[in-house]
């Protein structure tokens, strides 16, 4: 049956509609899509700042890192050389306190600014590290040439010391020898004994009865000596008993005298004006209690030396 005009029209305006809705609808998806590829675009872009702001905050780190191991580096290499510099360790600390806050921009943003002033610190400090290090350079030449030279001061002294060393040993040689030189010696020494009734008894075999002595007396001469210069003299007297032990007392002195640089006791001591000639001296010691039989022995000694020995027995 054939359509009427109208009927033919409204066929052809639903077609029109139809083909209508099918570029809208194709023109919303053109567009959805468009926006949910920039939107990806966007994101993409803004991830990728992200990376490139995280790997320049994480190369600063490092480079900040470096920066403070050079800064540690030139103050060993000070200290080294025996020099201290504060401003060094000022700047070690300030980059400590550039690192916590490198540090902390892992939580926040660092922004472009951030980077920027961070960029040009690091660049000042390397700066300053090149001049630092070309100043220790000059210093440490000139250590080493302080350090020839005091080699060569040390070698020199160490010659003068030996020549000095030397000399002191010849002059303690000579000291020495003249000390021995010098050394009184007694001679003619003699032992008497003095009774319990006042009687001086002499001996020439020196053998007494112990139970007669009261007093010992010992006469001595010292030989002529040239060398040793004459004047005052201290002479102590030892008398040793059979058993080895010396007689000390109240009355004959009790005390002790430096020989061989150990203190020995000693029985009497005297003072005398040695004349280099003949004089006689004596020394009378009392007991206050009854002497040991047996041998007995005499030392004499005066400035560090005995100078004699006797002997004398009693029964």
């Amino acid at each position: 049956m054939a359509q009427t005009p109208n009927e033919e029209r409204t066929s052809n305006n639903r077609k029109l509609l139809v083909v209508g809705l099918i570029l809208v609808l194709l023109s919303i998806n053109g567009i959805l899509f468009y926006m949910q590829r920039k939107a990806k675009d966007e994101t993409a872009q803004k991830e990728q700042e992200v990376q490139n702001k995280n790997a320049e905050l994480e190369e600063q780190i490092k480079k900040f890192m470096a920066l403070k191991g050079d800064f540690e580096r030139q103050s060993q290499e000070l200290q080294q050389m025996g020099m201290t510099n504060d401003s060094l360790e000022a700047r070690i600390a300030a980059i400590n306190a550039d690192l916590l806050q490198l540090r902390a921009f892992r939580a926040s943003s660092f922004s472009v600014a951030d980077q920027k002033k961070f960029r040009d610190r690091a660049a000042s400090l390397e700066s300053i590290i090149r001049r630092k290090d070309a100043e220790i350079a000059r210093l440490r030449r000139d250590n080493e040439q302080l350090f020839g030279e005091n080699n060569e001061l040390k070698s020199r002294q160490n010659e003068m010391s030996d020549s000095l060393t030397t000399l002191k040993t010849t002059r303690q040689a000579l000291a020495q020898k003249v000390t021995l030189a010098s050394r009184l010696a007694a001679s003619a020494i003699k032992v008497n004994i003095i009774t319990t009734k006042g009687k001086e008894k002499e001996d020439d075999e020196a053998e007494y009865r112990a139970k007669r002595v009261e007093k010992i007396k010992i006469t001595y001469s010292l030989a002529r000596n040239d060398v040793a210069e004459q004047g005052t003299r201290t002479v102590y007297l030892r008398l040793i008993e059979p058993d080895g032990s010396t007689l000390t007392n109240a009355s004959g002195g009790g005390s002790t005298f430096t020989i061989d640089g150990q203190e020995q006791p000693y029985t009497a001591k005297e003072e005398i004006l040695f004349t280099n000639s003949s004089t006689p001296y004596t020394f009378i010691y009392a007991k206050g209690a009854p002497y040991k039989q047996g041998k007995h022995t005499v030392e004499l000694y005066s400035g560090g030396f005995q100078i004699g020995t006797a002997s004398f027995t009693l029964k």
